[in-house]
């Protein structure tokens, strides 16, 4: 899918955002891996900003990076809101350079899904991080489940087409491949759903 037009669909869903982001068990989960951040904090593809009240606040300086204008937009009101100090980039984060040791934590939640190499970005969150730093990823894949996979597989090329979104990625494997440290797991929904505490290998 062409960047631009990919965009304009993103914009053009910041309501459905709103309301994905009042589900219960997602917000658990968001707060589940979020309250692991601290310090000089980096999240990518930060939307509507929907991570922002799990932060805390007296405890993380937040560089917020998504590519619509639209989706920050509502972030700026959100981290106004949960009394957020963040710096919002309109950035594609594939294409995004940061010096390395730039941040304590980095944050991807529902993103990994979208980029065109996922591997390449988790890199580059190795270089990004800080020794002793933490990556914290929550984000969906190919489930376990040999019925789901096969829906999944099924249905990838559609949502590819209309969403920029792969449903039959193996995150877990996407990780091990990376120059990532795996520390601890979490899966959901038939492994659908990962949380993912990783480290910075340097």
């Amino acid at each position: 899918m062409e960047k631009e037009k990919l965009i304009r669909k993103y914009d053009k869903q910041v309501k459905l955002y709103k309301g994905v982001c009042n589900n219960r068990t997602l917000a658990r989960w968001r707060s589940e891996i979020t309250k692991s951040a601290y310090g000089d904090v980096l999240e990518v593809g930060v939307g509507i900003g929907a991570n922002f009240p799990y932060y805390d606040s007296e405890d993380v300086r937040l560089t917020g990076v998504d590519f619509s204008p639209d989706m920050l937009e509502s972030a700026k009101q959100t981290a106004s809101d949960c009394q957020i100090n963040a710096e919002l980039l309109q950035k594609d984060v594939e294409e995004l350079e940061f010096e390395p040791d730039s941040f304590d934590c980095i944050v991807s939640t529902l993103t990994m899904c979208g980029y065109s190499n996922p591997t390449d970005i988790l890199n580059r969150f190795n270089r990004w991080c800080r020794n002793n730093g933490r990556i914290l990823l929550l984000e969906h894949g190919i489930s376990s489940n040999a019925l789901l996979s096969r829906v999944q597989k099924i249905a990838d090329p559609l949502f590819q087409k209309t969403a920029g979104c792969h449903l039959d990625r193996d995150m877990l494997k996407i990780v091990e491949k990376s120059d990532l440290q795996i520390d601890y797991t979490a899966r959901y929904w038939s492994d659908i759903v990962s949380l993912i505490w990783a480290s910075p290998v340097q």
